[in-house]
């Protein structure tokens, strides 16, 4: 099996962690916090609202990180290294994992034992986890504010993906993607197909090029415990119909018409042969061998997809379709939060990295080298960025969804809910059972999820 960094990959790890224990005045900040002030090696105190200013003496921050794969890993390091060129009295310290499971059980061991990183990567039931242990600094103690200006620059989605419930920003943007629609350009060509606007229209073309041996597309519909493209596909269809699928609190409306709806789509789908369902990246291999004509999949596999397809056929890339509430997408990818136990001068350096990382410039070079999407539409008119989009012309239609693409809310067990969807999407696609019948029993059982805590 192909080890691979992907949001179902994190799911996966997300739901294996869904039973662990969970709880749950500003001022602008300085223009320039590298220009800093000299305090023998002592950042300033944000207490007051002052943003931390980059110390002057050797600091080492640790970062627990899982880009270790691929074309992540020279990406990763190239980060560290343009951040050391600028800041030579601050090392930054790689702490890499295989995958996001090892990385989530590494950072709650290192906490346990009172030996946290200085940062992490962390998904937002991670994060809220972690917040509710008492063990995280908010993004406020160290910008001053809990509003950042460059946060403004953010994407729309990207900006309410930071926060979680308490309504403060607890995280920064690490490696973020949305889901695209990858299809074999030729095979719908052949067909006299057109790229699909709408679901409606998906429906129809996935119904009319599956034949002869092909299947409109192949998802993993995801399990109990591990939660997969497929799963947040339904999630959109569900959003794409107008449902909410989860309120702000994380109470669930599972069995809400339109998720049945969407459910039923999917179901449909299935039935009259246009849709097959497998595990481990099933889309992305079959559109490789010609049996699929779609996949559905994360923006940041384009590299895996690309080099599945081989040149046999055009492979193209566009936005997903959209559904009656209009345009939806799921983020996907991890941000990172600050540990409270890190030194005053650590949380400085840290400080002065993640604002550096989410610059346009490096922006531009990390979304160029890694696949990973830019988090400001700035890193667009960077040199790096404008070579990429003209070579990949799916990076325009990624971005645009940015700023309407939404996150679950940052619950632990709501990891936990995302498996009893994906047990109802088995249910319903390959044992039969009506979609009603299967969410209902998804419902009962993430409201009793909710309750627990």
């Amino acid at each position: 099996m192909r080890k691979r960094i992907s949001a179902a990959a994190g799911l996966a790890a997300l739901a294996l962690t869904a039973t662990a224990c969970a709880g749950g005045g500003t001022s602008t900040p300085k223009a320039d916090a590298g220009a800093g002030t000299k305090s023998g090696g002592t950042s300033s105190s944000s207490a007051g609202g002052t943003e931390l200013a980059v110390p002057t003496g050797p600091v080492t921050i640790t970062f627990e990180e899982a880009m270790t794969i691929g074309t992540l890993k020279p990406a990763m390091d190239k980060l560290v290294s343009d951040f050391q060129a600028k800041y030579p009295n601050i090392t930054v310290k790689l702490q890499g994992e295989p995958d996001y499971a090892t990385m989530y059980t590494k950072e709650k061991a290192e906490v346990q034992a009172g030996n946290a990183p200085t940062i992490g990567q962390a998904y937002e039931s991670w994060a809220s986890y972690f917040q509710s242990s008492g063990v995280l600094s908010p993004i406020s103690e160290l910008a001053g504010t809990d509003s950042p200006a460059a946060m403004s620059t953010f994407y729309k989605g990207i900006q309410d993906d930071l926060k979680l419930p308490d309504g403060k920003t607890w995280m920064w943007p690490f490696n973020k993607s949305v889901l695209i629609l990858f299809y074999n350009a030729d095979l719908m060509a052949k067909d006299g197909q057109s790229e699909p606007k709408t679901w409606d229209d998906y429906a129809s073309v996935m119904k009319a090029v599956s034949k002869d041996g092909v299947t409109g597309s192949t998802i993993d519909p995801g399990s109990a415990t591990a939660a997969a493209f497929g799963t947040q596909w339904f999630e959109i269809l569900a959003r794409a119909n107008g449902a909410a699928l989860y309120d702000k609190d994380g109470t669930p409306h599972l069995n809400d018409p339109n998720v049945v709806k969407a459910l039923q789509y999917m179901k449909d789908l299935k039935d009259a042969g246009a849709l097959a369902t497998g595990k481990n990246y099933p889309g992305e291999t079959a559109l490789g061998a010609q049996k699929g004509v779609f996949d559905i999949s994360s923006a940041a596999g384009y590299g895996f997809e690309n080099k599945t397809v081989g040149g046999k056929f055009k492979l193209n890339i566009t936005a997903l379709p959209a559904g009656p509430a209009g345009a939806v997408n799921e983020l996907t990818g991890t941000n990172i939060v600050v540990f409270k136990s890190a030194s005053a001068d650590q949380k400085a350096a840290a400080w002065a990295f993640l604002k550096f990382i989410t610059s346009p410039e490096e922006q531009a070079g990390w979304a160029a080298t890694s696949g990973y999407l830019p988090v400001t539409s700035q890193a667009l008119s960077q040199p790096a960025l404008q070579d990429f989009v003209a070579k990949n012309p799916y990076e325009t239609a990624a971005v645009s969804e940015l700023d309407t693409a939404f996150a679950l809310p940052g619950f632990s067990w709501i990891f936990k809910c995302q498996g009893y969807e994906a047990t109802a999407i088995q249910e319903a696609l390959e044992n039969g059972k009506q979609p009603s019948d299967a969410l209902n029993t998804a419902q009962s059982a993430c409201a009793a999820a909710k309750a627990q805590g």
